[in-house]
């Protein structure tokens, strides 16, 4: 049977996408335009978007489990029940669902509520699901590569409770064999949670510090305010989803993403392997630049 995956050609469903294909599944991708999705050969590609529903039932025809991936937009919440609801039309039971750690503690948090939401009905309609809840993306630190390397600070008001951040190939591995988990099952399994994170928390002081280390010069920690960094991003993002930012950041101070304990042997055992740091993250960024 088939694994459908949503959001597939996104920073997160890439790597999921690309893990599931090394390992032999049968993939198909929901994207947008075929013609740029640039996914591995033998990948089937299925044509819409989460408020097509025609489409979505469509794609949805012949398969067993559904990776679900909402983008972080206004109507976030109403693209997953739609996702949801006709994915139980089509007779699918297992769902992976990209949700976000702490979504039950950030409850102003616009897009953790909606996500917490989501976590809601899939227990609540029944699915066969794993729940990833991922601490902040390492990859995030493109955005601010820059103000790092020619300025010499680091600008993220991340705080001092400090965040598990994960490396967004850890993530799409982890859900990748989660979906074969599920889709290769003899029968039904238990939902399951899964916090996804680095093997360290880090706060912003920490992070300044490995900046340093590895450029070989200081770098400083920019501090915690939260009014400047929304009004930063509202020069490239719009106004809502820059406010949402700024009460995520805020929640970063006050509580941190901190992993429960078992989280990060957890996700060694599943990987076999070490989780990446972000040490490795900014070597490559540095040597990139």
């Amino acid at each position: 049977m088939t694994i459908l995956v949503t959001g597939a050609t996104g920073t997160i469903g890439r790597h999921v996408v690309d893990n599931l294909a090394k390992r032999g599944a049968d993939v198909r991708a929901l994207v947008r335009d075929p013609a740029k999705a640039g996914l591995p050969a033998g990948v089937a590609l299925a044509q819409g978007d989460l408020l097509d529903v025609d489409a979505l039932r469509g794609a949805f025809q012949g398969v067993s489990t559904l990776f679900l991936l909402n983008a972080v937009v206004p109507d976030e919440f109403t693209q997953a029940l739609i996702a949801l609801n006709v994915a139980r039309e089509a007779g699918i039971k297992r769902v992976v669902y990209l949700s976000v750690i702490h979504s039950d503690v950030y409850v102003n948090v616009p897009h953790f509520a909606g996500k917490f939401g989501v976590e809601r009905m899939i227990e609540a309609m029944g699915f066969e699901a794993t729940i990833l809840r991922p601490a902040y993306f390492m990859s995030n630190e493109m955005t601010v590569k820059d103000v790092v390397l020619q300025h010499g600070v680091y600008p993220m008001p991340i705080g001092a409770r400090g965040l598990a951040m994960v490396d967004a190939r850890d993530l799409g591995e982890v859900a990748a064999l989660e979906l074969i988990r599920r889709e290769r099952a003899d029968g039904p399994l238990l939902l399951d949670r899964i916090n996804v994170v680095g093997p360290e928390t880090l706060t912003g002081e920490a992070v300044a510090a490995i900046w340093s280390e590895v450029l070989g010069r200081p770098v400083a920690y920019g501090g915690d305010d939260t009014a400047g960094f929304e009004q930063n991003l509202r020069q490239f993002m719009p106004g809502w989803m820059a406010y949402d930012m700024r009460l995520m950041a805020e929640r970063f101070l006050t509580d941190g993403m901190v992993p429960e304990a078992g989280d990060v042997e957890r996700l060694t055992s599943l990987l076999g392997r070490p989780l990446r740091t972000y040490r490795n993250l900014a070597a490559e960024i540095a040597a990139s630049a």
